[in-house]
């Protein structure tokens, strides 16, 4: 009896048990929306963002000492810095020794910043920005023009003021997209009313400690019931009730008495400071939020590129067509037009390729490289083995499976961008700034001449790039025995860097160069050793205040000292991916068009001016478009 009375026994209090694991689920899942509401995740947000708009709720709650708040909110703000470092340290890139290792692991191209030391006014222990690394702030330098430079990464810390003036160093082309798209503040009214009560709530207990003034109380106190029955019905100017002029202005009139009769003020100060604090830590907060949100709009793959890549990819391993062909003799002959492009979008490269063939003489000299990795190879072997292209070749490299002698495995590394902001000082203060962004040749590049070993010239494209012209013309020009044949952006020298070259010489005066079209003479390349030199320029130890992240950019620009042979500005148009104001004649007489910045014309952040150009190279009437909604 003993032994089946304990057997009935169990199964009881395992239900009490599961009853109980029930409850407390129900209750966690109450919880948890409400600790969203009221802003605890900022505490544990995994991006990096802290919040300081939680700083001020010391400031409002009734009983609490100014010191002990003052002194928690220091203990919260420092205990948060801790956790946000702690989470940059944890999803930061490796610092390796050796720098060819592991550089470039980042499947997203890396932006710094080149702004004056002046402008950034960092502090120690300042809170790191949206999901980016906290920045290292280096002297800058002195140049002809008396502009300053130094290099941060793609937003300063949080001492900078919230203004127009420091907005672009801060948070980048964040800041250049919402001045664009800058919409009327909606409900003035309600926010009109809410300014109003908080008023009138701080002068009011002052009012009513006064003797004689209980008239003037009770209206206060009456104006004051008023506006928050109001809020109880009303949160848009639609909802307020018809003759709410009339009620704001016996608000404004008691308001008034207030101002005239209050002698101790001491407690409207810290009440009025309180409705500072708490809008300025509104607008800090929003304008991190939106900043971050920008962030993961132009570093994400939009919906339907993911849809089209998936789509492709199940295409590829379904198709009964033997998609792996033997290679065509086109991809070795040296006498043809050789272009290579490095790419992760197979819309981008489309747009590319697309592009330079149908404004091509010649269509069947045109031999195309391009270098993916092994995710996604798949969708873009697939992509060009049906698509048409005229006469052109298209080749597709997994760049992973390429194998070269005594080489380590090749890994895909995209052109470096570097965003770039220049101004000069004007009496120690700063005038107004001028943002630029460059982009280097990535890791990947260096390896091209080992890889077309058979062949003599290359052009090199990048996916961001639309041709709107025949650009048979550069294989017959004559670069004078240099290697690289590039646009030069001569409103940025390389002097404006001397702080990052190290203690190698170089010509200060020389004009910084751009990768998306560069013409390359591999037989110079091979015989001025271009790769060795970079390979040991990226491995020389940097200063103490120099960031990583300026490896690419400085062994780049050394690495083609005196071998840079510079083309016409007519050749290549820059800026359409950050700058509203580029000339709209200059676009239509630009041989090719690039969309260097962040706002990349297939996404719906791109300038939409300048998206039109780059979406009439898509094939409107192409089925994986239309069932991914590509076009729409």
């Amino acid at each position: 009896m003993k032994g089946g009375g304990s057997s009935y026994a169990l199964p009881a209090k395992r239900r009490w048990r599961r009853a109980i694991g029930v409850l407390l689920l129900v209750l966690l899942s109450m919880l948890l929306p409400l600790a969203f509401l009221l802003g605890l995740h900022n505490g544990f947000l995994s991006a990096g963002i802290s919040f300081d708009q939680q700083s001020s709720i010391f400031d409002v709650l009734p009983g609490v000492d100014e010191s002990d708040a003052t002194s928690t909110r220091k203990e919260w703000e420092n205990d948060n810095s801790e956790r946000v470092q702690y989470i940059i340290q944890k999803m930061g890139t490796d610092n390796s020794k050796d720098p060819l290792t592991n550089f470039g692991n980042e499947t997203e191209n890396k932006i710094v910043d080149v702004v004056p030391e002046e402008i950034s006014h960092q502090t120690p222990g300042s809170h790191a920005p949206p999901d980016l690394p906290k920045p290292k702030t280096i002297p800058a330098e002195d140049n002809a023009s008396g502009d300053q430079l130094d290099i941060t990464t793609e937003t300063a810390t949080n001492a900078v003021e919230e203004s127009e003036d420091s907005c672009e160093l801060k948070y980048g082309s964040y800041c250049i997209w919402r001045r664009e798209h800058r919409e009327e503040m909606k409900d003035t009214m309600v926010k009109k009313l809410k300014d109003l009560l908080f008023v009138a709530r701080a002068y009011y207990p002052s009012v009513a400690k006064l003797p004689g003034q209980d008239n003037l109380s009770h209206e206060l106190k009456q104006n004051i019931q008023e506006f928050e029955h109001i809020f109880s019905e009303a949160i848009t100017d639609a909802d307020l009730p018809n003759q709410i002029e009339h009620k704001v202005q016996k608000m404004e009139d008691a308001i008034a008495k207030a101002k005239a009769v209050v002698a101790d003020c001491n407690n409207v100060d810290k009440k009025l400071q309180q409705l500072v604090d708490l809008t300025e830590d509104e607008a800090r907060f929003h304008m991190k939020q939106s900043a971050y949100l920008y962030q993961i709009g132009v570093q994400t793959m939009p919906k339907s590129f993911h849809c089209l890549f998936m789509r492709l990819t199940v295409e590829y391993f379904q198709s009964t067509n033997d998609i792996e062909l033997p290679l065509d003799e086109k991809f070795m002959n040296p006498s043809l037009q050789h272009y290579v492009l490095f790419s992760k979008n197979v819309l981008a490269a489309s747009v590319v390729i697309n592009s330079t063939v149908m404004h091509a003489k010649e269509s069947g000299n045109q031999v195309f490289h391009i270098f993916t990795d092994r995710q996604n190879y798949f969708a873009m072997k697939f992509w060009f083995y049906q698509a048409n292209y005229q006469e052109a070749a298209v080749e597709v490299l997994n760049i992973e499976e390429i194998e070269l002698p005594d080489k380590a495995t090749l890994q895909l590394y995209l052109p470096e961008e570097y965003r770039v902001s220049v101004h000069g000082l004007n009496n120690s203060r700063p005038t107004q700034i001028k943002t630029e962004y460059i982009s280097v040749f990535s890791h990947s590049h260096y390896f091209l001449p080992d890889i077309f070993h058979y062949l003599k010239k290359i052009v090199v494209l990048d996916d961001d790039v639309v041709v709107q012209q025949d650009l048979s013309a550069l294989w017959s020009l004559d670069m004078e025995g240099k290697v690289n044949g590039a646009v030069q952006r001569c409103s940025l020298r390389l002097g404006q860097l001397r702080r990052y070259m190290g203690e190698k010489y170089f010509d200060e005066k020389s004009c910084l160069w751009m990768s998306g079209l560069n013409v390359i003479d591999l037989v110079r390349w091979r015989e001025q050793d271009i790769t060795g030199t970079y390979n040991n320029l990226m491995r020389e130890p940097l200063s103490a205040n120099v960031s990583s992240e300026t490896l690419p950019l400085r062994s780049s620009y050394l690495s083609f000292q005196n071998q840079l042979y510079p083309l016409d500005d007519k050749w290549a148009l820059s800026g359409l991916g950050h700058d509203y104001g580029v000339n709209a004649e200059s676009v239509e007489n630009a041989a090719v068009l690039h969309y260097n910045g962040n706002m990349k014309p297939w996404l719906d952040l791109g300038i939409p001016s300048y998206r039109s150009y780059w979406k009439m190279y898509l094939d409107s009437e192409n089925q994986f478009l239309s069932q991914c909604n590509v076009n729409s």
